[in-house]
């Protein structure tokens, strides 16, 4: 059944944020699949409407307001006003911490924290126009963990997490939720392979998934369906969460 609602997803290309969108349009839902990457941006939305949704490929920087908010724009000329945003573009690094410089440092908040401040502020007006909204974001269990070499990351993330919080507070009033997803050891997308296809951390792998309650690494799909869920109706009394898909890793 069609839900008449729109969705922007950051991060669309591929992997997470691809799988997000194949998702929602199942429930009926129309996508903004927005990424730097247009052409993969397109592609995926090519994938929506191809299975019989609407859906339109956008490409944007994230951590560029103008260019946010053109893109936010075509969104809403085209399909409609934007009632559920997924934020999760994102990029990873490996620098130890005392060789980490400022400008490092600031495009990884940049472009993973800043990012969600600013997609999530020009989508905003749509839904406290409409009294419902679904804001959603994708952090990371390095935020809940912590990650040697990986300072400026990690604390990208967990700003994602204390946002998510604070949107929760500020804007329940208003039928808006604000939950976040911090994924854990899921295949198949740009920041795992840059993750774990790395050498020292090759060995490892395998032994860090044995160390959880389920035995297999993650797929963007179990990423996705939690995603759709916190979308719904159905998840109009949770909010301020933080819903652990990592296969029992943290409990």
């Amino acid at each position: 059944m069609d839900s008449g609602k729109v969705a922007l997803v950051t991060g669309a290309a591929a992997g997470i944020g691809r799988a997000i969108c194949l998702r929602l349009a199942r429930d009926g839902v129309a996508i903004g699949a927005l990424d730097l990457n247009g052409e993969g941006a397109e592609r995926t939305a090519a994938e929506v409407r191809a299975a019989g949704g609407r859906a339109i490929g956008l490409a944007a920087d994230v951590s560029d307001r103008s260019r946010v908010q053109a893109a936010v724009d075509r969104l809403r000329r085209e399909l409609g006003p934007v009632l559920i945003v997924v934020n999760n573009a994102g990029m990873t690094g490996f620098v130890p911490f005392m060789e980490l410089t400022e400008d490092t440092w600031d495009r990884m908040l940049a472009v993973n924290l800043r990012s969600a401040f600013t997609v999530t502020q020009v989508v905003m007006p749509d839904m406290l126009a409409a009294k419902w909204g679904r804001i959603i974001m994708i952090s990371s269990s390095s935020a809940q963990s912590g990650a040697a070499n990986m300072a400026h990351y990690s604390a990208s993330k967990g700003g994602m997490i204390a946002l998510t919080r604070t949107l929760a507070q500020e804007f329940g009033e208003h039928g808006i939720t604000a939950n976040t997803i911090p994924p854990r050891f899921v295949h198949n997308t740009e920041m795992s392979l840059a993750s774990f296809e790395r050498p020292e951390m090759q060995a490892k792998f395998q032994a860090m998934i044995d160390a959880g309650p389920i035995r297999r690494h993650g797929e963007p799909e179990d990423i996705a369906g939690a995603a759709a869920w916190l979308a719904s109706d159905e998840a109009g009394y949770v909010t301020g969460q933080v819903i652990g898909v990592n296969g029992g890793r943290y409990i």
